[in-house]
């Protein structure tokens, strides 16, 4: 049974409107299968398509005047232009076709917003709709398993993470996370960043996922990796920007006490990060379980807002004094304060006295297993 993606109804309304289609998402979650399943919807439009993975179909978009681009493609009324971020000066190509012919609809994928957002964004102003595509999350597994199901899976999943290919064979589940892991998750990073030694990037990677749920210090990382501060902020930004890794700014308005500088750093995927850390043992075996639900709640959170097109601004809180709140969201005005425990015996009723008077008008819930598929609108 095909999983259709949240995303994919609104990315359907908003073809053939004169813009380009951006679809960002790191390697292995399912954007050329998303696209297919599109364009197979469109059966009555003759489809191009270019695999920009292939140095041939590179080459016949880089640097290309108008003419040559529609000789290439032709009467098609569909272009995919799949992993888009591997052509040189890709936004200029793009802004070529959606200015000289409107009424063909291009859709280019790109499994890192760094190469592909960086030479798109000015060309393609005003000219381009964007997506963004992560691992399945629970609620469009909801297609094929109930609620009592996902509960049940939910410990499993916590471990293996919820990549297509995780998902769709789970008899093989832990050799393919070891291979995404370790093949194809930062191909680009390392492209990007022309280095053909991964250890360094394989070594920080763990240590950041050894780290979830806690502040993270640069200088520690660069003392323990043994490179500069500025080294290990860009390596962090561009894993960022590759989707396998995600920042969270510490909240502060009124107190002096307010943490401000440090940040916590998340996986996309707990799968990925279990794998990294070479520790695929089910929960009742580790002693990191509380982490983990932690980055499983708020990755779900974050893929709910995003297909749901939703905007927040995302925080944790915490003062010197290791009073603390692990996320915090921002949205209208409003703020919400969630605190995530594992035990739900462990469970706050009520946030920090500090934050209560600092922030009256917030709201405050504990998550739990118990109570959190409301939480990632299940």
């Amino acid at each position: 049974m095909l999983i259709e993606r949240k995303i994919q109804s609104e990315i359907e309304q908003n073809l053939f409107k004169g813009k380009i289609i951006a679809i960002y998402g790191a390697r292995q979650v399912g954007k050329t299968t998303l696209v297919n399943q599109i364009t197979s919807n469109h059966k009555n439009k003759k489809v191009f398509y270019l695999n920009c993975d292939e140095p041939k179909d590179r080459e016949y978009l880089t640097d290309k005047t108008s003419t040559e681009l529609k000789s290439l493609i032709g009467d098609s009324r569909l272009v995919v232009i799949d992993e888009a971020q591997r052509i040189a000066n890709i936004g200029l190509t793009l802004k070529l076709i959606v200015d000289n012919y409107p009424s063909i609809q291009v859709i280019a994928t790109g499994s890192s917003s760094f190469d592909l957002a960086n030479k798109i964004s000015e060309p393609l102003t005003g000219r381009k709709y964007e997506f963004y595509l992560y691992p399945f999350s629970m609620a469009e597994l909801t297609q094929r398993y109930s609620k009592i199901e996902l509960d049940r899976l939910m410990e499993r999943q916590l471990v293996y993470g919820f990549y297509p290919e995780i998902i769709n064979k789970p008899a093989d589940a832990e050799a393919n996370l070891r291979e995404i892991a370790k093949s194809y998750l930062y191909k680009d990073v390392l492209q990007f960043l022309e280095i053909r030694n991964s250890d360094l990037l394989y070594r920080l990677l763990q240590a950041l996922a050894l780290q979830i749920g806690n502040e993270v210090s640069y200088n520690e990382l660069a003392d323990t990796l043994q490179i500069d501060k500025k080294t290990v902020q860009r390596y962090v930004s561009i894993l960022e920007q590759a989707f396998v890794v995600y920042r969270l700014k510490p909240f502060g308005r009124n107190l002096r006490t307010e943490l401000r500088k440090k940040q916590k750093i998340y996986f996309y995927d707990t799968g990925i990060r279990n794998a990294l850390i070479d520790n695929l043992n089910p929960l009742n075996l580790r002693n990191d379980t509380g982490s983990i639900w932690e980055n499983f709640l708020i990755s779900e959170r974050i893929k709910q807002l995003h297909t749901g097109f939703a905007y927040s601004k995302k925080f944790f809180w915490r003062t010197h004094q290791q009073q603390e709140i692990d996320y915090l969201e921002e949205q209208n005005g409003r703020l919400s304060a969630y605190e995530f425990k594992w035990n739900a015996k462990k469970a706050k009723k009520a946030a920090p006295k500090i934050f209560r008077e600092a922030y009256p008008e917030a709201s405050f819930k504990t998550i739990t297993p118990h109570n959190y598929q409301k939480f990632i609108n299940l």
